[in-house]
């Protein structure tokens, strides 16, 4: 069942065509990482989404509601946590959230219980009671997911939800977007391609206005990733490894590179994605008296990838 679907999704300002024809689907229960370089839509496609703005045409639906004509019933289904996390910092974390229920229109006996779940859910359960203001990036991080979530939507749109925040908080705030993917639909927004990929059941990436590709992480491998490089390590006479396994068949290309390894070397192969070389190897090495300590195949960053999609695009 799709929870999001976007169908020929166009965006014109003045005289520049935000989006160009946007399509994809979101499902239940799936965290989407929404990828693409600056002014490629990302911001323009949740806008839409969550009606802050209207599309020039195109279709939009939000948990079987349209989104330009039933943007109320699509905001009641939705939580968007925006880039820039708009807290009001003079105010204390419970006093927040509650105006945050408020505006939502959680009923008035229900509040209470959805302040402590978020709390206890997004970890700040100990920090309700503080002024804001007064709480490390982190915290204010938490407290942006805790409003987001206190109306209970099934859906999250995250905008660079760990953007500032120091390696050990970025670790914490990705496992609390992997524990609500349990139960919600994440759509994430972010620049950081790790951890889009260590998150997200699926990735879409747009550039340009359009939806440039859209997959797992594996599939797009598949798809993109025309090379296989494989790491060995060798030991024995170098330039008597480097001549036999650039003598091998489908060997493209051979680099070498240091190891600690005493008396061996390391060596980067590139080969067509369709062969395997491995069994080659290991029989080849062995014949000629070499030692081979080690031979694994290098999966293709997601980051090379998404180079490589948003520069052809």
């Amino acid at each position: 069942m799709n929870t999001i679907r976007v169908r020929n999704l166009r965006k014109k300002y003045s005289n520049t065509e935000a989006l160009k024809g946007v399509s994809f689907e979101v499902d239940k229960g799936e965290i989407v990482g929404f990828l693409g370089p600056n002014g490629a839509g990302k911001t323009t496609t949740m806008k839409i989404l969550s009606c802050f703005m209207a599309a020039s045409s195109g279709e939009a639906t939000v948990a079987g509601h349209d989104c330009f004509t039933h943007p109320l019933l699509v905001q009641q289904k939705l939580g968007y946590l925006p880039e820039n996390n708009p807290l009001y910092p003079d105010m204390k974390v419970y006093e927040y959230l509650r105006y945050m229920a408020e505006l939502h229109n959680v009923p008035s006996r229900h509040i209470k219980d959805r302040i402590k779940k978020v709390a206890e859910d997004c970890g700040f359960a100990e920090k309700i009671d503080h002024v804001i203001h007064n709480l490390s990036k982190g915290y204010r991080q938490r407290i942006g997911l805790g409003a987001t979530l206190v109306h209970d939507p099934e859906i999250l749109i995250l905008d660079e939800p760990t953007v500032g925040l120091d390696p050990n908080q970025i670790v914490e705030i990705r496992g609390l977007i992997k524990k609500l993917g349990r139960e919600k639909t994440v759509i994430l927004c972010s620049h950081v391609l790790t951890e889009v990929e260590m998150t997200c059941n699926r990735i879409v990436i747009i550039d340009q206005g359009i939806i440039a590709a859209s997959g797992t992480a594996a599939e797009l491998r598949h798809t993109f990733d025309a090379h296989v490089k494989l790491k060995v390590v060798i030991r024995g006479e170098q330039a008597k490894a480097l001549g036999i396994l650039t003598a091998i068949p489908g060997v493209k290309n051979t680099d070498t590179y240091s190891v600690r390894e005493k008396g061996a070397y390391g060596f980067v192969i590139t080969v067509a994605r369709n062969r395997d070389p491995r069994p080659e190897i290991s029989r080849i090495v062995i014949e000629n008296g070499l030692q081979l300590l080690e031979i694994h195949r290098e999966l293709a960053s997601l980051e090379s990838i998404f180079n490589q999609v948003t520069t052809a695009s």
